[in-house]
């Protein structure tokens, strides 16, 4: 890590810029991909996953028996975790549904807002070096709870054409039935635009490498929503002498060994603790299976000693990173403080990696600052909030004369209109 000690405040903006990535350089081959895919369909998708994945495929759908197959191919010890992973997520997100609740603005005029579901929505799940079946539940569960009446999830396949039998388990106990064997940028491009075989959704979730993320990113322009932006995952630690290095350094190479583009900062108020998480951090290194990757994104990481923890806040919510971890005592007292983050991990023994999996909360977050404007995947998500009113004659009586006034202050006479002709029908009843 680069180490910074004590930089000035007009230099913080230059510190929390994210290591420059230029995506334009894909776009064109992303097009292409799109267009092959809307013009031969099914087809394409088989062609591109021979060429990209290496796997010649005769059927683009794992089959039931593919899926039911899982639940002998897992150890007892996985499963279980599973389930109780799928417990705490399903707790946690069915708290979030929200009910309609009826207002009376006015006598006579009642609003309200209920949730509906999006009909259909695509779950891109990566099954590369890392087959996330983790992420699955988080997408699988609030798509489920929200009511979504078609949920159709992408994965690529291994080099034997099968899927990773974690996703393919984890995709049964969601009730999720349909798994297409599409991976990479041809994947989004069929949920977006569809196929024989692939229906178009209204929305698609999910991370994946940098052909994925573009190519959601140029949805945009199409008309298809997407989850959030997403970018390489990020962790940023306060660690003040209270704090366990230990426990920070592992907390750092959780988030560094996702990829060589992952970025992590720690944020501290103490010289020793800087200096002994910079050798926990060399120590631990060495005995990871994804060295290489944890390596080269330390490469791009920051070890910055500041004055104070309120000075530590300030930064953390000027970089807004996707994970806070709190490791300072009386963490309770600056809980306030905290504006700016996708999701916050408290104390000592609040490991990141519990978010990730099991605790509960979304590991779908927003990376690259966007925690700055954009909250991470929840139930929310997967509904549409539709406002209704209803008014009574009285009610229009009510609050028809301010309609009118200030339709004719914008020169909008119809609209003036369709309140006036409504109470001169009322008045003469």
């Amino acid at each position: 890590m680069r180490k910074i000690e004590y930089p000035a405040q007009a230099d913080w903006q230059e510190l929390v810029k994210r290591p420059t990535q230029n995506y334009e350089d894909l776009e064109a081959g992303i097009a292409q991909t799109f267009q092959l895919v809307r013009e031969q369909g099914d087809a394409a998708l088989l062609e591109l996953t021979q060429r990209y994945d290496g796997v010649k495929l005769t059927s683009l759908f794992a089959t039931q028996e593919e899926i039911a197959a899982a639940e002998s191919e897992l150890s007892a010890e996985l499963k279980e975790a599973i389930l109780q992973a799928y417990s705490n997520i399903q707790l946690f997100h069915a708290q979030q549904a929200e009910q309609p609740k009826q207002v009376e603005t006015m006598p006579g005029v009642t609003c309200w807002r209920k949730s509906v579901p999006i009909d259909r929505v695509g779950l891109y799940i990566p099954g590369g070096t890392a087959p996330l079946f983790s992420t699955l539940l988080m997408l699988g569960v609030p798509a489920k709870l929200a009511g979504c009446t078609e949920v159709l999830l992408c994965t690529p396949p291994t080099k034997d054409g099968s899927i990773h039998p974690a996703i393919r388990y984890t995709a049964s106990l969601l009730g999720i039935d349909r798994i297409a064997k599409v991976g990479g940028a041809q994947a989004i491009a069929a949920m977006a635009f569809g196929t024989a075989s692939i229906p178009a959704v209204n929305k698609i979730f999910g991370p994946g490498n940098q052909y994925v993320t573009v190519a959601k990113q140029m949805l945009s322009k199409t008309g298809v929503a997407i989850d959030l932006p997403a970018g390489p995952s990020e962790v940023l630690v306060i660690a003040d002498d209270s704090a366990n290095p230990a426990f920070v350094a592992a907390d750092l190479l959780s988030q560094a060994e996702h990829g060589a583009d992952s970025q992590v900062v720690l944020l501290t108020n103490s010289v020793e603790m800087l200096n002994q998480v910079e050798k926990e951090l060399q120590e631990q290194l060495e005995v990871l299976p994804r060295k290489a990757f944890a390596a080269k994104a330390l490469q791009n990481s920051l070890g910055i000693l500041l004055g104070s923890v309120e000075e530590m806040l300030r930064f953390s919510n000027l970089y807004a990173p996707e994970h806070l971890i709190l490791s300072i005592s009386n963490f309770e007292e600056v809980l306030d403080e905290i504006t700016n983050a996708g999701s916050v991990f408290l104390g000592n023994y609040s490991p990141e990696s519990a978010g990730d999996y099991a605790s509960g909360t979304n590991h779908t977050l927003p990376t690259n600052g966007y925690a700055r404007a954009y909250s991470g995947v929840s139930l929310d998500s997967f509904v549409k909030k539709i406002t209704f009113q209803h008014i009574t004659p009285s009610g229009l009586q009510n609050i028809g004369k301010s309609i009118e006034v200030m339709a004719a202050a914008e020169g909008l006479e119809a609209h003036k209109k369709a309140v006036s002709i409504r109470l001169k029908e009322v008045q003469n009843v």
